[in-house]
Order: structure tokens, then sequence, then C-alpha cells
């Protein structure tokens, strides 16, 4: 549980610094300084991951091995969109203005939960 916890906490950081990097040019959120947003959103954003992009790891397979591996950045691309579809849905994500928003929005949220996860692996170890 506290594993999950952790992890929640990572994805809703990295998503705060996403969408506060490209706020008003390239993501616009439907609510910018709500936490409890950014928790919900980041659960959505778990669930979309886990679910959906396995899926599309295995149907572009081909694509990945034929573009050394960058195909996955577009799948992020993809997950990232999609999880702040869904979140608008439900009134907590956000809305995304072309592909290089996507691109750049899944490239940070990237990055950060990288390094979060590199600073907590003791506890994610656990």
């Amino acid at each position: 549980m506290k594993k999950l916890l952790i992890r929640l906490a990572i994805n809703a950081v990295a998503l705060y610094a996403a969408v506060a990097l490209l706020k008003d040019s390239y993501i616009f959120p439907n609510d910018p300084d709500n936490w409890l947003s950014f928790i919900w959103l980041a659960l959505i954003f778990g669930v979309v991951n886990a679910v959906i992009r396995p899926i599309l790891m295995v149907m572009s397979c081909p694509l990945i091995i034929l573009t050394l591996g960058l195909g996955t950045l577009l799948i992020n691309t993809l997950m990232f969109v999609l999880a702040g579809w869904i979140g608008t849905q439900f009134g907590v994500g956000f809305e995304v203005n072309g592909f290089w928003g996507a691109f750049f929005g899944a490239l940070i949220t990237s990055v950060v939960s990288f390094v979060l996860s590199q600073l907590f692996r003791d506890e994610l170890k656990k």
C-alpha cells in the first residue's frame, strides 16, 4: 500500500510539473492550483498506463523495433493525451494543444517521474 501511495505521489508531482511548465502555451488545465485534481489525474494516468499501454506496446512492436525504441515516445505521448482527456471527462484533466504539447508534456512527466523514482527507490523496493 505504501508503494502505491508513493507511486501515486510521484505521478502527481510529475504531472503537475508538466502542466506548470507548459501551461498557457501547450496545456490548458481545468483546475491548475488544486492538488486533489492532480492526485485524481495521477490515478487516472496510472490506470491508463497499466491497462492500455501494454496493449499498445505489443501492437506496435514492429514500429518500436523499426525506430530503435523511439516509437515508445509516441506511445507515451498518446498515453499523456488520453489521461488528460479522460481526466477532463471527470473534471480534473487538461486539454493539450497539438502534438508537440503532448510530446513535451509526456517527456517532462517521464523525466520527473524517473528522477523521483530514483530518489525514492529504497522505499519502492520494500
